[in-house]
């Protein structure tokens, strides 16, 4: 039992505004029950408690934005007291301690009796100098910058390598605020994450091209008896493939936090989901790989309802351990991209193409796909990529074990 906090919604995001809460001191609560909905640059995201209990409290007012990490609510035992309010007790976060405050400085009191009256007390130390303020960290045209246009860097947050300010931010901190669509927002929020991804994670790249013709037959008799709302899409089938593999190659599975790699035990599938007014998501289905096919099908496109209506679950955004990107079935042959933190892994797809191939004793036109993974060299390597690759193919070419 204890307080709930802000949780990290995703590598992109800083913080969210409270905009509605859907439970009251004495509510009973349990783990995955939404208790609040929160709007972040990826829309109104309905946040989860994480533990069963009481709610003795709820410590952040409606409206405000709220730093992750902030207190929300105080989850107690049942019989424990409950408050309409609790913000006032909430711990506080980033506060610095306040300095302790300085005494005069006065001359002991001699004892009442003894030799040592006459004893002159030794002086007290000379207090230090108070140390001048940490210069900021900053390139030299940042400073350059900053000097030219007046900006004080002291204030200026960096967006440099361990926070060091440079030119760009010091231009964006003089120039005038501007209000930021939604969509602006949002790939603001994207860049932000997608640069810490490429600085912090070792990415390497293995792509291989994959032969359709197995899986596009079984799917053509499959749906031939089925009626339009029962029937499956090609994405469905990649999907099941993607969490299969990754159940067999656990390196390319999981999280890596606090320079260790954590692998999941579950493959929670990460879909990318492209939204209407711009920018992309990827929440996750949780236990993909144990999901009959319909199932998975139902799911992703509950998920990519969702997602467009802007009312994702907040677990559905952090539980991912492996996430799936497809161009669909037009576009581009191949896509390469950038792994979303704390996973270690991503899976694109290019648009499927017809293409000659070698079959037997000619040539043959063939429906394929090319499949790249891209991979945190801290975890895994060429072989162990090249491995989960062979099983996403192999899967593929036995679509009636899917």
């Amino acid at each position: 039992m204890g307080v709930f906090t802000m949780p990290s919604l995703g590598a992109d995001m800083e913080a969210g505004t409270l905009v509605e809460w859907l439970v009251q001191p004495g509510d009973t609560v349990s783990r995955g029950d939404v208790i609040a909905v929160v709007e972040t640059q990826k829309g109104a995201i309905e946040v989860e408690v994480f533990e069963d209990g009481v709610v003795q409290g709820l410590m952040a007012e409606l409206g405000a934005i709220l730093p992750v990490g902030t207190p929300l609510a105080r989850i107690g035992a049942e019989g424990a007291p409950v408050a309409e309010k609790m913000a006032k007790e909430a711990p506080a976060t980033n506060v610095p301690a306040a300095p302790e405050r300085e005494l005069p400085c006065r001359e002991a009191a001699p004892p009442a009796s003894g030799p040592s009256q006459s004893k002159p007390q030794p002086a007290p130390p000379p207090r230090p100098k108070p140390s001048a303020r940490a210069r900021p960290a900053a390139s030299p045209a940042a400073r350059a910058k900053a000097a030219e246009l007046g900006v004080d860097l002291s204030v200026v947050t960096g967006t440099g390598p361990g926070g060091a300010v440079v030119l760009e931010d010091v231009e964006q901190a003089r120039a005038p605020a501007q209000p930021l669509d939604p969509a602006a927002e949002m790939r603001r929020a994207i860049a932000a994450a997608m640069v810490r991804s490429k600085r912090e994670i070792p990415h390497f790249y293995l792509s291989t091209t994959i032969d359709l013709e197995a899986a596009t037959a079984w799917l053509a008799a499959y749906n031939e008896v089925r009626t339009p709302d029962d029937r499956l899409l090609l994405g469905t089938l990649f999907a099941k493939a993607a969490a299969l593999a990754a159940a067999q190659v656990r390196q390319v599975n999981g999280h890596y936090l606090d320079a260790t790699f954590v692998p999941a035990d579950t493959v929670n599938l990460g879909i990318a989901i492209s939204l209407r007014g711009g920018g992309l998501v990827a929440p996750a289905i949780s236990d993909a790989q144990n999901r009959p096919l319909p199932e998975l099908m139902l799911a992703m496109k509950d998920m990519v309802s969702r997602a467009r209506a802007a009312r994702l679950r907040s677990s559905e955004l952090t539980s991912g351990t492996l996430t799936l990107s497809s161009l669909g079935e037009t576009g581009a042959n191949e896509m390469i991209g950038v792994i979303h933190p704390p996973q270690v892994a991503l899976l694109c797809l290019g648009a499927p193409r017809i293409e000659p191939r070698a079959t037997g004793d000619g040539i043959t036109p063939r429906r394929v796909v090319t499949a790249s993974l891209s991979a945190d060299h801290r975890v895994s390597d060429g072989r162990t990529a090249t491995r989960f690759l062979t099983a996403f193919d192999a899967h593929l070419q036995t679509p009636e074990e899917l």
